[in-house]
């Protein structure tokens, strides 16, 4: 099931002004309970966790404590209350009901000592849009993050060279840093709130000693005895930043050579050859209103989002037919197009349209599917991001005349990261009546199969972009069908056709309206 999160405003992330992460300890004989660690700016509090069937569980109790949640029991359904938004939980099934749309939970509310323990999951699914709280569960690094704060994953590699030392630091989303050495140690300084980061096991060295954090958003390398001095290069891969970091020795350490040195070839390895000229644009050629389509597979990982009876899930679905329409729409139209993720894996809300943003995608597809209480409930849909003060956030895209040094005037536009979305809304509505046109007269539609409502992996989308329900898991007949490769093709086929229609429509259109 597709989790709905609502476009944020910063006065509202300003007021929650709250950061949780979440350390989930082994429950392991003679190891520490599991535990649940909840960091504010102002205090640290640990709350319990409890393990039921292989699923981490906590109670609800604690969570409408933290959350200033209401709740209530009454004929053997929990409704959960904040601010006029519920939640409806049943105890016996895995779907609940989160401001009139349903989500699927990993597994089924149990009572234990007179609690009610629901799965970690239900904080991000099912909280996080009632309380329109900014949440970005982490389950692989074990954090949650609540509120507009920048936590970069960080990945590290280390390497020894032939003489010296390489480490490479990949920080998604991207992710500025300053390098500075102090005594023996370089301080790797990054600019965010924290670091959610894995630090690999590294055995003592000639030029590395250690690893380690000095404090949330700061790395330190403790350096060997052959370190000399160092080299760094920083460059953006898709949508994180790599840090190059080569550890040297003295010059005296260095092999003497006259040239510099060039690596043997590998036997059978092709040979190195300069890469070819860069074809440059032609100034006067028409423009192409459509270069880079990004594909968003819904859910991944341990979040595996709606599941069916007969096995399917949301985020094998996804992937299958994403990877479909990729191929299709670079045969057939000889677009670029990107997946925001192209396996198994989690990937934050947030991170997803990161990936459409930073490579100036043309078009946003993020592809799910849903699930209902009643099974009988079928049909395709596609959802357009709203806002609710869209009038007023359109008058803040007009143009704003601002002093510049030296005298003058210019007009620059101020446009709030989580509402880039608002001056494509209609460009986007567009996209998703020429996809309705398309999937209508080939796969079954439900009643409001083109809908706009608050979206928040459509919020800060920078191009047109749209959600496309692909069905009802919870439907048997439906997840048969979508299991299959005729269904999954045919939905491929149809976003291709979708897409050239909408280029020509683009570049029909005047330019004011582009």
């Amino acid at each position: 099931m597709t989790v709905r999160h609502r476009a944020l405003s910063p006065v509202r992330l300003a007021a929650i002004g709250l950061t949780l992460v979440v350390s989930l300890v082994t429950g392991l004989s003679g190891q520490a309970p599991l535990s649940l660690t909840l960091l504010s700016r102002d205090s640290r509090r640990s709350i319990p966790l409890t393990v039921i069937n292989e699923q981490e569980m906590v109670a609800l109790d604690e969570l409408a404590s933290i959350f200033q949640l209401s709740v209530r029991e009454e004929a053997g359904a929990v409704t959960v209350t904040s601010r006029g938004r519920t939640v409806v939980l049943n105890p016996e099934q895995t779907i609940a009901s989160v401001a009139g749309r349903m989500i699927s939970l990993p597994t089924r509310p149990v009572r234990q000592g007179g609690r009610l323990l629901v799965p970690v999951d239900f904080i991000s699914r099912a909280i996080g849009p009632i309380t329109e709280s900014r949440v970005d569960l982490r389950r692989a690094s074990r954090l949650l993050i609540v509120g507009d704060l920048k936590v970069p994953r960080l990945t590290l590699v280390t390497e020894p060279l032939t003489n010296g030392h390489r480490l490479t630091i990949d920080a998604a989303p991207q992710t500025g840093s300053t390098i500075s050495r102090d005594a023996d140690h370089l301080m790797i300084r990054f600019e965010a709130d924290a670091l959610d980061v894995a630090i690999p096991a590294l055995p003592p060295q000639p030029f590395v000693q250690a690893i380690r954090r000095v404090d949330a958003v700061t790395l330190a390398i403790d350096l060997g005895p052959r370190f000399s001095s160092y080299r760094s290069s920083t460059q953006s891969v898709d949508a994180s930043t790599r840090l190059t970091l080569e550890l040297l020795p003295a010059p005296a350490d260095a092999p003497a050579t006259g040239a510099p040195e060039v690596p043997a070839a590998t036997p059978g390895a092709p040979a190195i050859t300069a890469a070819p000229p860069v074809d440059l644009p032609t100034f006067g050629q028409p423009t192409v209103p459509i270069r880079t389509v990004t594909l968003d597979p819904g859910h991944g990982g341990a979040d595996a989002g709606a599941r069916g009876a007969g096995g399917l899930t949301e985020k094998s679905l996804t992937l299958a037919v994403a990877r479909r329409a990729k191929a299709a729409l670079e045969a057939r139209l000889g677009l670029r197009v990107l997946l925001t993720r192209d396996d198994d894996r989690e990937v934050p809300i947030d991170a997803r349209t990161a990936v459409a943003n930073n490579n100036k995608s043309d078009l946003l597809i993020s592809l799910h599917a849903n699930a209902s209480f009643r099974p009988e409930t079928a049909g395709a849909a596609i959802l357009v991001a709203q806002f609710p003060d869209e009038g007023l956030a359109r008058e803040l895209l007009e143009p704003h005349r601002v002093p510049v040094f030296g005298g003058g005037l210019r007009d620059i536009e101020l446009v709030l990261w989580n509402q880039a979305q608002i001056r494509y809304v209609d460009q986007s509505a567009v996209f998703g009546d020429a996809l309705l046109q398309q999937l209508q007269p080939r796969i079954p539609l439900h009643a409001r199969a083109l809908d706009r409502v608050p979206l928040r992996v459509l919020a800060s989308a920078n191009m047109p972009a749209v959600l496309v329900e692909l069905g009802f898991l919870s439907n048997s007949e439906q997840e048969a069908r979508m299991g299959g490769g005729e269904f999954q093709g045919t939905v491929a086929s149809a976003i291709v056709d979708a897409v050239l229609a909408f280029r020509e429509y683009l570049r029909r259109a005047p330019e004011g309206e582009r």
